[in-house]
Order: C-alpha cells, then sequence, then structure tokens
C-alpha cells in the first residue's frame, strides 16, 4: 500500500494541531486527497523525531511544514491554483 500523500503528525490538546487540521482539510478536498492524522504520542519514535514541534505536515512522505502550516506553498507543491 503507498504512502498517503498527506500525513498530519500531531498529538491530542494541541492547539496548533486543530488548527492545521481546520486550514488542511479543505486544501485536500479541493485537490482530491484525505489528510492522515498521526498522533506521534503513539509512537516512540515519531515522538522523538517531531514531538516537540507539532504539527508537522508530510507531503509524500517528506517534511513540508511544521508548526504553521504554509497555505501558499502546499498549494502550489499540490498543484491547486
Amino acid at each position: 500500500m503507498a504512502e498517503p500523500r498527506l500525513q498530519l503528525l500531531g498529538r491530542d490538546g494541541c492547539h496548533l494541531c486543530l488548527t492545521a487540521t481546520e486550514q488542511l482539510v479543505p486544501i485536500a478536498a479541493q485537490a482530491g486527497l484525505e489528510v492522515h492524522q498521526v498522533d506521534v504520542d503513539s509512537d516512540p519514535e515519531l515522538q522523538a523525531d517531531y514531538g516537540d514541534r507539532v504539527p508537522v505536515l508530510l507531503l509524500d512522505g517528506r517534511e513540508h511544514s511544521y508548526f504553521t502550516l504554509d497555505v501558499p506553498r502546499l498549494r502550489r507543491d499540490l498543484g491547486l491554483a
């Protein structure tokens, strides 16, 4: 199975993660994609790598942005006007 194009790494109770989700969901829908949310606290390796700077958006498995969503760059990278 292919890796999801959009993965949002975050944690419960994170207000920045909630804001990123609210911004990301409509952009993903416009691009015909789903947002796959991953709780960094569910995996010790993810927690070690990303735990102190969530939310982190991975696009095609690569870090795209963290703390805040870079909306213009994401739209460009997804081929959206």
